[in-house]
């Protein structure tokens, strides 16, 4: 069986956006998008910079 895909996107959370509304924000990529966290970096100027990810799902194509 083959390895998973995965494909990532980086969000920017910049410095005065407060804990709560940042909760907000990936809480909706995650369930719109189907999102889920792979990576948060806290940078020292106080900004987030979060990494989500999802699985690819590819389609077989159906011989008959």
């Amino acid at each position: 069986m083959a390895m998973p895909e995965y494909e990532f996107v980086d969000v920017y959370v910049p410095r005065g956006v407060s804990r709560k509304e940042a909760t907000r924000l990936l809480t909706d990529h995650a369930e719109y998008g189907h999102w889920e966290l792979d990576r948060l970096s806290l940078r020292t100027d106080g900004s987030r910079r979060v990494r989500l990810k999802r699985r690819i799902i590819r389609q077989v194509r159906a011989t008959w």
